[in-house]
C-alpha cells in the first residue's frame, strides 16, 4: 500500500512544484495577477492561475499511466516494450481501471473545462451569472454520464438535480475558501487524503477490495495540492486562483459521486462520510450568505466575511486562522473514517461530534464580535 500511495503522490507533487516556478515566472507577463483591494488580504501584487500547476499535475501523471495501461499484458503483467511488471498488488485491479478510464478522461475534460473558464476569469473577470451557466453545464454533463448521488433514491431527476447541486455547490465553496495564503489548498489536501483513506480502507461491496481507481486518484490530487502549497504557503508566492479552485472543488465533488460508501458489509449511514470531510468548506460557504443575506447584500459579491477573516477579526494572525481551520477540517473528518465501522448510534455521535465542533466555533466567533463591538453582557455593569 505504500507503494501505491508514493506513486501516486510523489509525480503529480514533483509536476506541479515545478510547473508552479514557470507559472511564478511567465504569469505576470500574461496579466495572471491578483491585485490588492478593499476585499483582499494582500498588500502587493501576485501571480495567480497557481491552479494550472495543480492541472498539469493531475493530467500529466494520469496519462502516463493510461499509456502504461494500455500497454499492460493483464495477464502476465508485464508492460510491453518496457521490460517491466506493474507491482503485484495493482494487478488484481487492472481489469478495473482499464474499465473505468474512460471515465477518468470525461471527468478531466469537465475538470479542464472548469480549469479554462477559472484561466480566463482569473484573467479578465467573468459575470457570476456565466460562471454558474458553465459550472452547471459542466456538472450535468458529468451527470450525465452517470456521476450521480444515489441517496437510495430510485428518481432520477431528483438525485440528478442534487448532483448538479452538489458540484456546483463545492465549486464555489473552494472558490470562496481561497481567500487567504494557503487555505483552499490546504483544506483541500486535507479533505482528499481523508476521502482517500476511507476508499482504501473501506472494501468496494462487489469485489471486497480497496477501491482503487478514486482512492487513488486522490491521492494523486494530494501530491498535485502538496506540490502546489509549497508555493502558496504563508507567505504566498502564487495564488491558485479561480483556475485552481474551480477545478480543486470540481474534482472533489467528483469523486464523492463516483466513490461507494454503503453496500454489501458497508452501512448505509456511511453515506454521509462527505459531509465530515467536507464540513469546513459547507460552513464557510453556508455562513458568509447568511451574512450577506442578513446585511442585504448579494451573495455573489466577495468580502471579508469569511470564517478565516472572522478568526482574524478575534485576534489571531492570519497563519493561526488558517492553522485552526486546518485542525477543524481534520478533526471534522476524522470522524469519515470511522463511520464504515459503526453503527446508526455511533454514527449519530460521530455527527454530533462534527455539529458540536462547527458550533463551538459559531459560538466563539460570536463572542468575540460581541467583545470587539463593547456590548459584552458585563460592559454595561462596569460602565454603571
Amino acid at each position: 500500500m505504500i507503494w501505491l500511495i508514493l506513486g501516486a503522490v510523489l509525480p503529480s507533487m514533483v509536476i506541479t512544484w515545478a510547473a508552479a516556478y514557470l507559472i511564478r515566472a511567465i504569469g505576470p507577463r500574461l496579466g495572471l495577477v491578483d491585485k490588492p483591494g478593499h476585499r483582499k488580504v494582500h498588500s502587493k501584487v501576485m501571480p495567480t492561475a497557481g491552479g494550472l500547476a495543480i492541472w498539469l499535475g493531475i493530467v500529466l501523471p494520469l496519462a502516463m499511466g493510461q499509456f502504461l495501461l494500455w500497454n499492460v499484458d493483464p495477464t502476465s503483467g508485464v508492460i510491453h516494450d518496457l521490460g517491466m511488471q506493474v507491482p503485484e498488488f495493482v494487478r488484481p485491479h487492472l481489469a478495473g481501471l482499464a474499465e473505468q478510464s474512460d471515465r477518468l478522461w470525461v471527468l478531466l475534460a469537465g475538470g479542464s473545462v472548469l480549469m479554462i473558464l477559472g484561466l480566463v476569469d482569473d484573467r479578465r473577470g467573468i459575470d457570476w451569472r456565466l460562471r454558474l451557466g458553465v459550472q452547471a453545464g459542466v456538472a450535468t454533463a458529468l451527470v450525465l454520464q452517470q456521476w450521480r448521488l444515489s441517496l437510495f433514491l430510485d428518481v432520477p431527476l431528483v438525485t440528478g438535480a442534487l448532483s448538479v447541486f452538489w458540484i456546483v455547490g463545492l465549486v464555489n465553496s473552494f472558490n470562496m475558501l481561497d481567500n487567504m495564503d494557503g487555505l483552499s489548498a490546504g483544506v483541500a489536501t486535507i479533505a482528499a487524503a481523508m476521502l482517500a483513506a476511507v476508499m482504501l480502507l473501506a472494501p468496494a461491496p462487489m469485489s471486497h477490495q480497496p477501491q482503487l481507481f478514486v482512492g487513488g486518484f486522490l491521492l494523486v490530487l494530494v501530491g498535485a495540492l502538496i506540490g502546489f502549497l509549497w508555493h502558496n504557503w504563508p507567505p504566498a508566492r502564487l495564488f491558485m486562483g479561480d483556475t485552481g479552485a474551480y477545478l480543486v472543488g470540481y474534482l472533489l465533488a467528483a469523486m464523492t459521486l463516483s466513490a461507494t460508501f454503503t453496500g454489501e458489509n458497508l452501512p448505509s449511514h456511511a453515506i454521509l462520510a462527505p459531509l465530515c470531510v467536507l464540513a469546513v468548506p459547507l460552513y464557510d460557504t453556508a455562513t458568509v450568505i447568511f451574512i450577506r443575506l442578513r446585511e442585504g447584500r448579494s451573495p455573489f459579491v466577495g468580502d471579508k466575511s469569511h470564517f478565516s477573516h472572522r478568526l482574524v477579526e478575534l485576534g489571531m494572525t492570519k497563519t493561526q486562522a488558517v492553522l485552526t481551520i486546518y485542525l477543524t477540517t481534520a478533526t471534522c473528518g476524522l470522524g469519515a473514517l470511522l463511520l464504515h465501522q459503526v453503527n446508526w448510534t455511533g454514527a449519530c455521535v460521530i455527527l454530533l461530534l462534527v455539529a458540536c465542533v462547527l458550533l463551538l466555533v459559531g459560538v466563539l466567533e460570536t463572542a468575540g464580535r460581541r467583545r470587539r463591538n463593547g456590548d459584552s453582557p458585563g460592559s454595561k455593569d462596569a460602565q454603571g
